[in-house]
Order: structure tokens, then C-alpha cells, then sequence
């Protein structure tokens, strides 16, 4: 059964419509809203404070739970592969090196390059609409994988074509932004946005936790490895089901092609862009490859078997870096993004170089501590870089308070597709980073030379986000 909106107090009743009925039109002034059938909503306004505390407020987060749960699960699934690849010898697969780094990397290549589509299906077909099919695709990887690794000897190839669909978890994260923000108010945006993401991106601690304990279920001699796909199938059938009875369609959240066209003509857009790579990038890039980092350097603590403890300790980088990034959000909504961001980048260069200066020392728990002040400053930097979006898309738009107002209607959608684009952007470090680290590995013969250009890059992007936009926060009076 699904829920119907709430009416306004009883002085001033806001009928609803029944299923299969015409729109009911919201009383004039009142900023009620209607519902159609599909669960569509007309005259969303998340500005207007009326609307919100009697409605607006309830609606939004039970969508925003919704949301999360189904980008959880996409995370989930463009992560499997990281830890998979780390038990492939023990279940009898012989790949080498490059191999390994490409299987790593492959679902980030391709959920990047998805996430840009699917910045759009939320206009064309709904968030409710979209969330649904969006979840559904994600049983083709997550079962592909569960055959694919059932057999040693299935082919590098084809190993190789079932991670890459993997890259239909990442997809999720732009479509899931990009509907969420239409939910908001720009002075709570930081927040829900930040909430949105670190659910999403808590799916890959979840996995890297989850996998090595599934796939030694009864596995007396080999792994159980195929578990690493199965076990998340009913989720996933929850997740459409959730989103079909629990969202929302917003008939607002409309495409607007001139103003995606505009956003990409925008300089801000690559600007923050490359920052976000810092950021995001830098948490998925190594959420990824931390397995391999510490199966590798720390061989005789990690061999996989129930009871190793580096490798089961491997999923908090994921884990801290994502329950940061809602609190980077929240910091930039209260100081602004730009001054979380250049911190954030401080500590991650200095975070990266402590591990270079310490990884001859071969010290799981220093190298272990290390990375986690890493994850956390790229979880914070996350969400502080993300924040700083929508309030330079409507301070270019001429908002009064851009850090409080959202602008105009045309504004807000440029701003969701600048989020879109943005967070696919960011996302190609997810392959960007295992693959230099994989470089650095086979020519090098050591992680220390591909972690030091890691510190070079966070300077550069420090010196680039208060260059451009401390600048610009003070020419303009504004908060960023």
C-alpha cells in the first residue's frame, strides 16, 4: 500500500487525488502539493518554508532513505571486485600483475563514463521510476560474477567484460544525486547530499567486510566464491520493490538541455571537477586498491583465509572515509566548502607522504593508521567539494545568498547537472589511481614512487581551490 501525502491543517484542507483520477490542483497560495498516479508530485517547493515543515520535510527523507538504500547496493556491487581479486589464487585463477590492476579498475572506468547518462534519466523518467530500473541492473553484474568465478577456468577476457558491467553500481551515484537535490532546500542541500553519498559509499566498506566472511561458508578446502555475487541478489530485489511503494516522482525535476549545455561551458564545472577527482577519486581509487595494497606489501600477515587479520581489517578505509564525508557536508554548510576542501587536501597530501616515508618501515597497523587519516580527509573533502556546487552555480546565476538560495528554477537544474557531470568526472580516479599504482608496481617494483606523484597532485589541488575560490568568495562577499 502506498503512502499518500499528508494534508494541510484542518483550516485549510488539501484534497488529494485517487488512484486513476485527474490531478487535484493545489489550493492557490497555499503551496500544497498534488499527487498523480506513479507517484508523481506537482508543485514540489522546497523554498517554500510552509510547504516544507507541513510536508515537504517527510517527503524528502523518506525518499532520501530510499535512496540510499539502492545506491548503497550499487556501491556494493562496483566494489565486489576488489576484494574478489584478492582471493582469486586461493580459488585456483592464475592472473598476473596488470591483470589484477585492470580488474580492479575496469568497473570505475565504466561506471565514471555511465555516471554522465545517468545524470539525465532522472528528468526523462522519474527518480522513483529510474531508482527502480537502476537497481534492477544491478543483478546482471552481481550475478555474472557468481558463474564467472565459479570456474577457474573462465577466461581473463570474459572476467574481465562481467567486472566492467560492474560499472553499473557506479552509475547509480549520479542519478541518486541528481534526484535528491531536486528534494532539498539549497540550506540543507550539504547535508542530504552528504547523507545520500556516504550511504552510497558505505557499500564499499560493507562489501570488503561481508565478501571475505561469505565466500568461507562452508568452504572446507576451496572458497566460496560465487557467494561474493549471490548474497546480495535479495537486496536488490528489496531495493525495487522499496523504491516502487517508497518514492517519489517529481514533476518539476525537469531536463533542461540549454542549462546542461550551459554547464558545461561553465569553467567552474572542470574547475571543481578536478577537485572532486582529489576527493572522490582519491576514495574510490583507493578504496579499491587497498586489498591488493595490503595483500602485497604485508604477504605473510595476509594471506586470505578466515581468521587474517590485515585483509579483514581492509574494509575501514572505506567505512571511515565514507561516514566522513556527511560531516564534511555539514562542515561546509556551517564554514563553507572551500576552507574544508584546502584542509582536506592538506591532510591527505601529508597523509600520503607519511605513508611513503613509513612503508620501508613494513608496519601493518603504522600503514593501516595512516591510510585511515587518508580515507577520512578524502571523505570530508567529499562532501565539502560537492557542497561547494550548487553554491557557485547560484552565485554565477546572481543569487542574493548563494550559500542559502538556491536561484532560480533554471539555475537548480544547471546546478543538478553540473553534479551529475562533476561526480562522473571524479569517478574516472577510481581508475586513474589503481592503474598508476599498478604502474609504479610493475616498473618500478615498489607503491612508493606511485604514492609520492599522490602528494604532488593534493598540493597542486590545494593551491588551485584557495587560488580560485577563496578568491572569488572574497570579490564576490560571498561564502563558498
Amino acid at each position: 500500500m502506498t503512502e499518500t501525502l499528508s494534508a494541510p491543517p484542518p483550516t485549510s484542507p488539501a484534497p488529494t487525488a485517487p488512484a486513476g483520477a485527474a490531478p487535484v490542483a493545489p489550493p492557490a497560495g497555499a503551496g500544497a502539493l498534488a499527487v498523480r498516479p506513479g507517484r508523481w508530485i506537482d508543485g514540489w517547493d522546497p523554498e517554500n518554508p510552509d510547504q516544507w515543515e507541513r510536508e515537504g520535510r517527510r517527503i524528502a527523507a523518506r525518499n532520501l532513505r530510499w535512496s540510499i538504500f539502492a545506491e548503497f547496493l550499487g556501491f556494493v556491487v562496483w566494489q565486489l571486485w576488489s576484494i574478489v581479486v584478492v582471493s582469486l589464487p586461493a580459488a585456483g585463477f592464475a592472473f598476473d600483475t596488470g591483470q589484477v590492476f585492470w580488474l580492479i579498475s575496469i568497473p570505475a572506468l565504466v561506471g565514471a563514463t555511465l555516471r554522465i547518462p545517468y545524470t539525465f534519466m532522472v528528468p526523462r523518467f522519474g527518480g522513483r521510476n529510474w531508482t527502480i530500473v537502476s537497481a534492477a541492473l544491478l543483478l546482471i553484474p552481481a550475478i555474472g560474477l557468481a558463474v564467472a568465478v565459479s570456474n577457474p577456468e573462465t577466461p581473463f577476457g570474459v572476467m574481465l567484460a562481467i567486472a566492467a558491467l560492474a560499472g553499473f553500481g557506479g552509475g547509480n551515484f549520479a542519478s541518486s544525486m541528481a534526484n535528491i537535490t531536486y528534494f532539498f532546500p539549497q540550506r540543507e542541500k550539504g547535508w542530504a547530499l552528504g547523507l545520500n553519498a556516504a550511504g552510497g559509499n558505505l557499500g564499499a566498506a560493507v562489501a570488503q567486510f561481508v565478501v571475505p566472511i561469505a565466500i568461507t561458508i562452508g568452504a572446507a578446502v576451496t572458497l566460496n566464491l560465487p557467494l561474493a555475487g549471490w548474497i546480495w541478489v535479495p537486496f536488490i530485489l528489496i531495493a525495487m520493490v522499496g523504491a516502487a511503494l517508497r518514492m517519489d516522482n517529481l514533476s518539476n525535476a525537469k531536463a533542461d538541455v540549454a542549462a546542461s549545455l550551459a554547464a558545461l561551458k561553465e569553467p567552474h564545472l572542470w574547475i571543481l571537477s578536478v577537485l572532486y577527482i582529489g576527493t572522490f577519486g582519491s576514495f574510490i581509487g583507493f578504496a579499491g586498491v587497498f586489498p591488493k595494497l595490503i595483500a602485497d606489501q604485508f604477504p605473510d600477515f595476509s594471506t586470505f583465509q578466515v581468521g587474517s587479520a590485515s585483509l579483514q581489517l581492509a574494509f575501514m578505509g572505506a567505512l571511515v572515509g565514507s561516514l566522513a564525508r556527511p560531516y564534511g557536508g555539514r562542515l561546509a554548510d556551517r564554514f563553507g566548502g572551500t576552507q574544508i576542501t584546502m584542509a582536506a587536501f592538506a591532510v591527505m597530501a601529508a597523509g600520503a607522504l607519511a605513508v611513503v616515508w613509513t612503508l620501508p618501515l613494513a608496519n601493518f597497523w603504522l600503514f593501516l593508521g595512516l591510510f585511515l587519516v587518508l580515507f577520512t580527509a578524502s571523505g570530508v573533502g567529499n562532501g565539502s567539494t560537492y557542497r561547494m556546487i550548487p553554491t557557485v552555480f547560484a552565485l554565477r546565476a546572481g543569487a542574493h545568498n548563494a550559500h542559502e538560495s538556491a536561484g532560480d528554477v533554471s539555475s537548480q537544474r544547471k546546478a543538478a547537472a553540473a553534479l551529475g557531470i562533476i561526480s562522473a568526472v571524479g569517478a574516472y580516479g577510481g581508475f586513474v589511481i589503481p592503474q598508476l599504482l599498478g604502474l609504479s608496481k610493475t616498473t618500478y617494483g615498489d607503491y612508493t614512487t606511485g604514492l609520492s606523484w599522490f602528494v604532488w597532485a593534493y598540493a597542486v589541488m590545494l593551491l588551485i581551490t584557495a587560488g580560485v575560490y577563496l578568491t572569488l568568495a572574497r570579490r564576490s562577499g560571498h561564502r563558498i
